[in-house]
């Protein structure tokens, strides 16, 4: 049973540390894009960056269903060995990937002023918005790459492959970072210079994707039933995982959209001071979803195959190591203290305004982290609808409630208070229902 263990802990490292070398170049990313913005003499440059941040985290998270039902979808035909069911949830993938970017392209202006409406607006907002405006109107552009990416990234790690999504994230985001540099600094250009150079690297990084799958993956065309995947029962069965996954990660975006706009609603201080510490709970959640993803790769994979024993092996094993990453996370978050502001911003009043807050990062990170796991874990089980209704009670039975009730006592302290509560009653409600809804699958 030891060397069991050691294998399968063989089998979770070998997926999840590609993806934590891809995933942490994501808030650099991030980190990046404000430092440029956030260091310049005006704070809505890097107000204008989170708004427009949210609207295609607003677009792109309602797609994220995407990758995540791919990979659950795939892994379970990997573990069944059925070659013809791989490659049609890749063929159903990209065929919705399609529909949705020539939507996104066709109808961007309304899908714009949506956004913005969404977001609301003030006196206070208005060089803001009309910044946030010139950020969206160029990286809507990237939209087909970056959703095509969505079905290739979730059927490589399907595959049980996570160094095909490393190499594709890592062109992305370092000729991203590359370009932005290059834009802003070099030629003088400001949100506009950020959304181009998104723009760039998502088509190389789609390139890349395409040349990996044919180069690697060709022979699997040939199992291909076009005749399966123009029928709807098939598509159905994709659908019915797929928007269940949509209503979970539409609430999820809902939560840390209307983080934003209560922030923005104070004032571009605030607004830049609470994305400064979300970037530290991104930094976190890219840490801790390498071993989600390797969750998902793996559970899927034996759930699959109906392997009971390394179902388990793999779902402890992923708890273990991302809750020793949120526990070192929060040692960094303690006695880093206010030195973690100043790698964002110079700015004396974002760092005032930011600074009583910091202890909540300390508190989140092994709560967000046994939230992040489960995700992971139910994606690959394709426990979708126990996913969707954990996330809705945690919504609006938690995180709604204390946000509203709380603030006119708490101020901003409530928005936290609330962002935490949202992620415990996640992980406590996905908690209890594993026994059915994962460890059930195999032996259905």
């Amino acid at each position: 049973m030891c060397s069991m263990g050691e294998s399968m802990n063989n089998k979770v490292l070998r997926l999840a540390i590609p993806n934590i070398i891809s995933n942490i170049t994501v808030p650099l990313l991030s980190s990046v894009d404000l430092m440029l913005m956030g260091h310049m003499d005006d704070p809505a440059y890097l107000g204008a960056v989170a708004v427009g941040g949210v609207i295609f985290n607003i677009i792109y998270w309602s797609l994220g269903f995407l990758r995540m039902g791919t990979t659950g979808l795939t892994a379970q035909a990997y573990g069944k060995t059925d070659k013809s069911a791989m490659i049609l949830v890749l063929a159903q993938a990209l065929s919705i990937a399609l529909f949705a970017a020539v939507f996104l392209i066709v109808f961007q202006v309304p899908i714009g002023q949506l956004g913005f409406w969404l977001m609301g607006s003030s006196e206070e907002g208005v060089k803001v918005d009309q910044l946030a405006l010139v950020y969206y109107q160029y990286r809507i552009w990237a939209a087909p790459a970056t959703i095509s990416l969505y079905a290739f990234m979730g059927w490589f790690l399907g595959m049980q492959n996570a160094r095909y999504p490393m190499y594709v994230t890592l062109l992305i985001n370092v000729v991203n970072i590359g370009a932005n540099v290059y834009f802003v600094r070099y030629l003088g250009m400001t949100v506009e210079g950020v959304a181009l150079g998104t723009v760039i690297a998502q088509y190389l990084g789609l390139f890349l994707s395409l040349y990996l799958f044919y180069r690697y993956y060709n022979d699997y065309l040939q199992e291909l039933s076009w005749h399966a995947l123009r029928q709807w029962d098939k598509l159905k069965g994709f659908l019915a995982v797929n928007s269940d996954i949509f209503i979970r990660t539409m609430c999820l975006l809902f939560t840390f959209s209307y983080f934003t706009y209560v922030s923005k609603q104070v004032g571009a201080e605030m607004l830049s001071a609470n994305q400064i510490l979300l970037q530290y709970l991104f930094l976190l959640s890219y840490g801790v979803d390498g071993f989600a993803y390797a969750a998902e790769s793996l559970v899927g994979r034996y759930v699959g195959a109906k392997e009971e024993d390394n179902l388990r092996t793999s779902i402890r094993l992923s708890f273990v190591w991302g809750l020793g990453i949120a526990a070192a996370c929060s040692v960094l978050y303690w006695f880093a203290d206010d030195r973690l502001l100043f790698l964002f911003t110079e700015n004396e009043d974002v760092i005032a305004t930011a600074k009583p807050y910091l202890y909540w990062l300390v508190l989140y990170a092994p709560i967000g982290a046994a939230a992040f796991i489960w995700d992971g874990i139910y994606i690959g089980a394709t426990a979708a609808k126990s996913m969707r209704n954990s996330m809705i009670i945690a919504t609006f039975l938690c995180f709604l409630p204390i946000q509203y009730f709380l603030t006119p006592s708490l101020g901003n302290h409530a928005l936290w208070l609330a962002m935490i509560l949202f992620m415990l009653v996640r992980a406590i409600t996905l908690s209890a229902w594993a026994k059915k809804a994962v460890y059930g699958k195999v032996t259905q």
